[in-house]
């Protein structure tokens, strides 16, 4: 609040407080017009407000302060951020995700039961302690199964001598080390994966595991994440995964069948039960830029993987390294629209296109001058026509609330043809 003994208020300097106030009250309302509706913190804030306050409290009728009292008004609404109605279907995506995650969180429960039982004749009578391997005949342990249940990983994977592993257990109990570099746990846990992506966004991060395995061996390592090895070696049962369980939401099994060695509960119905959320299932080739952010939009907040690669510029999703990006950003997107803002509307007449290579008749003088024959001879010696179009959105919460400042995001088309997104990674 601003010091009323260096901002005192009299007959004669009435004038200049005024001026003084309309100085500080501009630097305020600058920063709320460069925030687009954005609400956060406004440096002039304080000190505009203060001075209108003493003015207002000091000469109420007079009209400059009755404008300034105004501008002040307009400009605190301003900064405490923009809105909008939330509409129950903008929030339908939560409810459908609601509904798969408790039928796979079932289904998993239920197969993980099932699965169990097949392997209790050949599990280990006791998990913990763990088997002094350097006193128990491996007999008693080689080829048995073990439930290990909360598995730290990735906060307990090291790499060692002899491969790479997750150590379970503690020195004075002993220890279990979990092979994660072969398929037996690749192919399972890349499923769990899969499913977070298509089905259950909730699961962002998964760091306590259960998983079902069998002692395949024994190795001796220093079961310390980092580099620096500073404790004694163990010698430790290893476990070869057969299946990974998040209570609650998923089970991936290995299947040395499948091409990608794993698999989710019920995979294979993901696609025909998400089938009937979608509002927008293709890309037309007439879209307007300001559609194709629309649709980029329901891709993501439906979990239409497909349809949001095929929003994305073609040269942007060509090699596996660029794959990797997309699926990437579509995790952040994923958590973006569950963590953070609920809807994006696009605004637009705020959309910009511009020719960045190629002939443009921009004026459209030339056409009067010219014959198509003649404006054709011309495109061709400049080559192809690539267009960018700019398109802006605005990020609002599950109350209706502006997140941020408005963002942009770039399009591009070639030739007249199709319009793509160029920086899908960008937030909404």
């Amino acid at each position: 609040m601003i010091d009323k003994t260096l901002f005192n208020v009299n007959e004669s300097n009435l004038s200049m407080r005024i001026g003084q106030a309309d100085m500080y009250l501009k630097e305020f309302e600058k920063e709320v017009e460069r925030a687009q509706g954005a609400s956060g913190i406004f440096r002039s804030k304080e000190d505009a407000l203060g001075r209108v306050m003493i003015l207002n409290e000091y000469a109420p009728d007079d009209p400059r302060v009755k404008d300034l009292f105004e501008r002040a008004r307009k400009c605190i609404m301003g900064a405490t951020g923009g809105s909008t109605e939330i509409k129950d279907d903008m929030l339908q995506y939560l409810r459908n995700e609601e509904n798969i995650r408790a039928l796979y969180a079932q289904k998993s429960e239920d197969a993980w039961n099932a699965l169990l039982p097949g392997y209790q004749d050949k599990m280990l009578a006791k998990v913990f302690p763990a088997p002094d391997v350097l006193a128990v005949p491996e007999e008693e342990y080689l080829g048995k199964y073990v439930v290990l249940d909360e598995v730290r990983y990735p906060m307990n994977q090291f790499m060692g001598v002899t491969g790479e592993f997750i150590y379970t257990g503690k020195r004075s109990s002993g220890m279990y080390f979990v092979k994660i570099d072969s398929r037996k746990w690749l192919g399972p846990y890349e499923a769990v994966k899969r499913y977070r992506r298509l089905v259950d966004s909730t699961m962002m991060q998964v760091d306590k595991w259960t998983v079902l395995g069998e002692i395949t061996g024994v190795t001796m390592e220093v079961p310390e994440p980092g580099e620096k090895k500073v404790g004694g070696p163990v010698y430790a049962p290893v476990v070869e995964p057969v299946a990974l369980y998040v209570p609650g939401h998923v089970i991936g099994l290995y299947d040395p069948e499948q091409e990608t060695s794993g698999r989710f509960v019920g995979e294979e119905e993901v696609a025909a039960i998400k089938e009937s959320w979608y509002t927008v299932k293709e890309v037309p080739e007439d879209v307007t830029p300001e559609r194709l952010v629309e649709i980029f939009r329901q891709a993501i907040k439906e979990k239409n993987y497909d349809l949001y690669v095929d929003c994305i510029q073609p040269e942007r999703r060509l090699n596996p390294t660029q794959e990797s990006l997309l699926l990437y950003h579509w995790d952040l997107h994923q958590e973006r629209l569950h963590g953070e803002y609920v809807h994006a509307e696009v605004v637009p007449d705020a959309t910009k296109i511009t020719v960045v290579k190629g002939y443009d008749d921009k004026s459209g003088l030339d056409s009067y001058f010219l014959s198509k024959e003649d404006q054709q001879q011309i495109a061709a010696k400049y080559g192809d026509k690539v267009e960018y179009a700019s398109v802006q959105t605005i990020a609002y919460d599950k109350n209706g609330k502006q997140l941020g400042s408005p963002v942009r995001r770039n399009l591009i088309r070639t030739n007249g043809g199709r319009w793509y997104v160029r920086d899908y990674e960008i937030r909404f």
